[in-house]
Order: structure tokens, then sequence, then C-alpha cells
């Protein structure tokens, strides 16, 4: 007996009239990606949990790739609840972004929130080429109100031209490795989140390395890229957070 396994695919492409289409947009199971209204040249695509999840032993992934000349902004309905499930197996949830030169995706879901008893591995990579443009959010919030986490497992990967610029993992809940929620990492917050921006621009002008707040801090990469690190006592302040921090990049 084995979990759910479903994959939502989206391709967003230039239209040729100053606008983007999506020649690709379909999901099966709990993934639908549905379009809804965008700005003047980008598409939308809200993503729609069509049922809980994902449970013990589910396999969900998402595909989005932007080709050139066309901007693609990918939201989700509502926060993703990992939850346990009759099945003890771990659940993954696989993540798989590609933007072409000139392309540009913000990817930009509601928080995944690690309940009581689940276990979930998330991965998240993005692969980039030069002169393409990325804002990822990635907001984690450890437990619903009241209740201890489950196991949860993260990591988050971005490549640029085939190079890798960065690559980082964290693992949190019972059965983490010790120091998890540490002073040296989460500091008893249960709120964890990171914003990559991707910009040619940043080539010229790499983004200095500081503090931005009391909890979050901004780190250039090798590479046009930032990255924004941050914790916060719950995921209301964490998303005002990573909302200033990039609004200050902009």
């Amino acid at each position: 007996m084995s979990g759910v396994h479903a994959t939502a695919r989206i391709r967003a492409c230039a239209d040729g009239r100053g606008g983007t289409a999506l020649p690709v947009l379909d999901g099966d199971g709990p993934l639908a990606p549905r379009r809804t209204r965008g700005a003047a040249g980008e598409a939308r695509v809200v993503l729609v949990g069509a049922m809980s999840g994902p449970l013990g032993g589910d396999r969900f992934a998402v595909e989005a790739e932007v080709e050139a000349g066309a901007r693609l902004h990918v939201g989700s309905a509502a926060a993703t609840i990992a939850l346990p499930g009759q099945m003890k197996d771990e659940a993954h949830y696989a993540v798989r972004l590609r933007v072409a030169e000139g392309g540009e995706l913000r990817w930009l879901p509601e928080p995944l929130i690690s309940a009581k008893g689940s276990e979930l591995y998330v991965t998240t990579r993005a692969d980039l080429a030069p002169g393409a443009r990325l804002v990822l959010r990635e907001e984690q919030v450890l437990g619903r109100a009241g209740e201890e986490p489950g196991r949860l497992g993260s990591r988050l990967v971005l490549r640029i031209g085939g190079r890798t610029v960065l690559d980082q993992e964290l693992s949190c809940g019972p059965g983490a490795p010790g120091g998890w929620d540490g002073p040296a990492v989460l500091a008893g917050h249960h709120a964890v989140g990171q914003l990559l921006v991707v910009r040619p621009e940043f080539t010229e002008r790499p983004v200095a390395a500081r503090m931005f707040g009391a909890h979050a801090a901004v780190m250039p990469l090798a590479g046009p890229a930032a990255l924004v690190s941050a914790v916060a006592p719950d995921g209301r302040l964490l998303r005002r957070t990573l909302d200033e921090a990039l609004a200050d990049l902009d």
C-alpha cells in the first residue's frame, strides 16, 4: 500500500503580444493549478488543494517552467498542512523550477504548516539561465496553535547557468539533529522562512550582507542573487518580515 502520488505542471511562454501564455497548466489528485487575473504581461496561477495532505507516504510534485520573455506569478489558495496519515512512511513534496534567459518567476505560495505527528521532506530546486529573474519565498510554521510540530526536513537549491550558488538544508521537530531549536538555529521560534531574489543587476550592484531587523539576515550569494533568512514567533510576523525585506531589495 502506498500514498497518493500527484504532479502539477505549469509552462509559461511569451504570447508575442507582450503577454504570457500558459500552454501547459494541469494537475492531478490533490494538486489543481488555476489561472487567475494577472498584471499586464504577467500570467498568474494559484495552486488549489483538492484534498488534505500531504499525508504519510504521499509524494507530491510541482513543476514550473518559464520560457524567454514570459512572466509568471505562482501562489496558493491556502496554507499546505502536513498531517499524519495511516501510513508511517515519510511524505515528500518536490518543487522543480526552471527559468530561461529573459524570463521571470515569482514563486510566492502560502506557508507550509507541520502538524504534530506528521513527517514531511520538502525539496525546492530552481534552475535559472543567466539573465533570468526569480523571487522565491518559503515559509514554514512548526505546529498549529498550541501543538508541537511534526518532523520537517527542507532543502533549497539554486543553480544559475549550471552553477550551484545555494544548497542548504534544515531539519526540525522530533527526531531532527540536536540543537535545531537552540540559539544557533531557531532559538525557540515557531516560524522560519527564506526569501530568494535573483536579478541580473545584482551582478553590477551586489547586495550587502546585513541584519534586517532583530531576527532576519540578508546575504549576497555567489551570483546575481541574495538570500534573506528569518525566524519569527508566528507565521504572521514572519510574512511581514519577508515582505519588508523584499520591498527593501526592490
